[in-house]
């Protein structure tokens, strides 16, 4: 039986067998011993890089499990130190107006380090996650520090900003300085039910009693002030729309002390008071030159409602001090007058 024929290179490239035409072309143009090499050399390579991946260790079977997220583990933590902002409130701050004229705009709008300054907030609340604050809501309803163990000194603490709104009492906006000055007002800041039910568990009679009782007891020096901070315009709305009904549900008394604040309130103050999730509420501790000494959030928990009431009885006395103080020098004032009138009738005899 016929086998075929083996042909090799060597063969191939025989004269006699080869046609006239690779004949003729391999004469003219004979291999290059450059081209030779470099074929070699691509050839070594590219074996050399074949067995090098063969060398690499294989795949782990399995995936390494990832470390548990930050989120889940995180703890709200005791707040250790003061929050507010560093210089004492004014009326007429924070109102959320624009006091400046064309020509103060005109030269803010051409000044380059306004635009700065505006392109650096505006980075920052593009770069903040729109649903950051419900996703924080799983992870302890929301609460975003534990309240203090006692009350901030009044030489550290710092003081809690304007606002500016309108209130049960009157159409026309209010400043809440005027309100909280000269006298221990216990804040409680929300927007929407859930929180404003958050601050109910520090200040509600139902689950703080004997707060109630001590806001009953000391109705000279202690007040209940309510911030409601609505910046969609479309709830604020719906709020003026309910205003009466939120009449009948307060007491009389505390009309001129409930506030609905549409603006005014920009991140940096937010970041200053603890105002970390609008979501949630707050409850806060003021003196009567406005500084912030105690500060809670979310839910009530543990011994939090305790704390509340034994700062506000030291409050309340610190300010009756603070009203005495003045009647007493006052009355020795008078009593120096009195000792002075006979030695000046005896000096004119």
């Amino acid at each position: 039986m016929l086998q075929p024929r083996a042909f090799s290179i060597t063969t191939l490239l025989k004269t006699d067998t080869i046609c006239l035409f690779c004949r003729s072309r391999t004469a003219s143009h004979p291999p290059s011993p450059t081209s030779a090499r470099r074929r070699h050399v691509s050839t070594s390579s590219t074996s050399s890089t074949t067995s090098n991946r063969k060398r690499a260790p294989p795949p782990p079977s399995s995936p390494v499990p990832a470390s548990p997220s930050d989120d889940h583990t995180h703890t709200p933590k005791p707040l250790d130190r003061p929050i507010g902002l560093p210089h004492p409130p004014r009326p007429g701050e924070n109102t959320g107006l624009d006091p400046r004229t064309w020509r103060q705009r005109r030269a803010d709008f051409v000044d380059y380090d306004r635009h700065l300054e505006r392109r650096r907030l505006l980075t920052r609340q593009v770069a903040k996650p729109y649903f950051r604050e419900w996703s924080n809501m799983k992870y302890h309803e929301g609460k975003s520090f534990i309240c203090p163990p006692a009350l901030f000194r009044s030489t550290r603490a710092l003081y809690f900003p304007n606002l500016h709104g309108q209130t049960l009492a009157s159409k026309l906006p209010v400043d809440t300085t005027t309100v909280l000055q000269d006298r221990v007002s216990v804040v409680s800041v929300y927007s929407g039910t859930w929180a404003q039910r958050q601050t109910a568990s520090f200040v509600s009679k139902q689950d703080n009693p004997e707060l109630a009782a001590v806001l009953d007891e000391e109705k000279d020096v202690l007040q209940e002030v309510d911030i409601n901070v609505e910046p969609n315009r479309l709830k604020a709305w719906l709020i003026r729309l309910f205003m009466p009904s939120l009449r009948r549900q307060l007491p009389t008394g505390r009309h001129s002390r409930y506030f609905l604040v549409r603006r005014g309130i920009t991140e940096e103050i937010r970041d200053a008071i603890g105002l970390l999730n609008s979501k949630v509420g707050y409850v806060y501790l003021v003196d009567g030159q406005c500084r912030i000494r105690w500060a809670g959030s979310g839910n009530a928990e543990g011994g939090e409602r305790q704390g509340l009431v034994k700062g506000v009885r030291r409050l309340v006395e610190e300010q009756r001090r603070a009203r005495e103080k003045p009647a007493m020098i006052m009355g020795e004032a008078g009593g120096d007058d009195k000792e002075s009138q006979p030695a000046r009738a005896a000096a004119a005899a």
